[in-house]
């Protein structure tokens, strides 16, 4: 029989994770390295995700933490994070391509540059972060797993964030794409679309509080980052060793409209 424990166990995996100096990034990071594997935390900031991986030292987790500072719109950027993990761990076993950007705004108000930032560090850094590692999988001949992340506001759209939807369009309909042509070298490919996610960058954002979401609660309007890090987890795993190309969708309970029936 299949120790259960086993199969969603990422002990001893090397895991880069993008866009980790904060909120869901930082979460799934901290929670890999709690559960054995190694991890590379990443962003633009090398001083954030400094402070990232001293947390994970100053908690004794089982896995070992490195910081490498990337910018995913930067091709050499993305090919020196996962040379850096190659180097460091050995291989790759999971890339997890969280890095996002957005800012609200009418659709008339969104300036071609605004559009280009959002899409380019949306979609093409996805793009880059894939490929790169996709590469680096078949190089080692024995698969792996990619982690993409798309948003609610790109399966069903999102008013003020059009340019945002857009690119996460993209994001669920390369998960699809890349999944087939990945799955003959062993790479399964699958995205995670969150709805409203209790993280520094909402708080700021959108002016709300996620300091009283409670996971317990079902009908909560809010997730919290521990809650997509598990799903992470979970997709990185053998768990989900029969699930390829799929965008799961974590919002909670969905929206429904007023009906007499």
């Amino acid at each position: 029989m299949v120790d259960v424990s086993d199969t969603f166990s990422v002990e001893g995996k090397s895991v880069v994770i993008t866009g980790s100096s904060q909120g869901i990034g930082r979460v799934t990071a901290e929670q890999f390295a709690q559960q054995g594997a190694n991890v590379v935390v990443s962003s633009r900031s090398q001083e954030k995700i400094d402070e990232v991986v001293a947390g994970i030292e100053e908690a004794d987790a089982p896995g070992r933490a490195i910081a490498v500072e990337c910018d995913v719109r930067e091709r050499e950027s993305v090919e020196n994070l996962v040379d850096t993990t190659v180097e460091e761990f050995g291989r790759i076993d999971s890339m997890v391509n969280n890095a996002g950007a957005s800012f609200m705004a009418g659709f008339d108000d969104i300036s071609e540059n605004g559009w280009k930032t959002i899409v380019d560090i949306n979609l093409h850094g996805t793009f880059h972060g894939a490929q790169v590692a996709g590469q680096q999988m078949q190089e080692q001949g024995d698969g792996g797993t990619i982690v993409n992340f798309a948003s609610v506001a790109g399966t069903m759209g999102s008013r003020y964030m059009s340019h945002y939807g857009a690119a996460k369009a993209a994001v669920v309909n390369l998960t699809a794409s890349l999944s087939a042509e990945y799955a003959n070298q062993d790479i399964r490919v699958n995205c995670i679309a969150p709805g409203l996610v209790g993280t520094p960058g909402v708080a700021s954002q959108m002016g709300i509080d996620p300091s009283d979401v409670d996971r317990r609660d079902v009908a909560k309007e809010m997730g919290l980052p521990e809650e997509i890090a598990d799903m992470v987890q979970f997709l990185a795993s053998e768990a989900s060793s029969y699930i390829v190309g799929e965008t799961i969708t974590a919002q909670g309970v969905p929206p429904l409209e007023d009906s007499d029936l």
